[in-house]
């Protein structure tokens, strides 16, 4: 299988997002998920700070297939990152 973008395990809880890495053609991406964004796609469960890992890792797919076209897309936000949203 051929992917052009690769995720990594590694998540940074921070106010009210997570932060995980995409990488492609050796360049780390942050791309970032919301709160909000999470308990979407998590049947609208509460997140926050003590929970976010464990429901990031329910919906995982989902939010790096949204995150992975939105770097297709190059859909970047200013600062270079990429910002998953519903």
């Amino acid at each position: 299988m051929n992917q052009s973008v690769i995720f990594s395990d590694q998540l940074f809880i921070e106010t009210n997002k997570v932060r995980f890495i995409a990488q492609q053609q050796g360049m780390n991406i942050n791309c970032f998920a919301s709160f909000v964004i999470i308990s979407e796609l998590c049947d609208n469960q509460l997140v926050s700070k003590h929970n976010a890992g464990s429901l990031f890792e329910q919906c995982r797919f989902d939010l790096e297939d949204r995150a992975e076209s939105l770097i297709e897309q190059e859909a970047f936000s200013d600062s270079g990152e990429i910002i998953v949203t519903a």
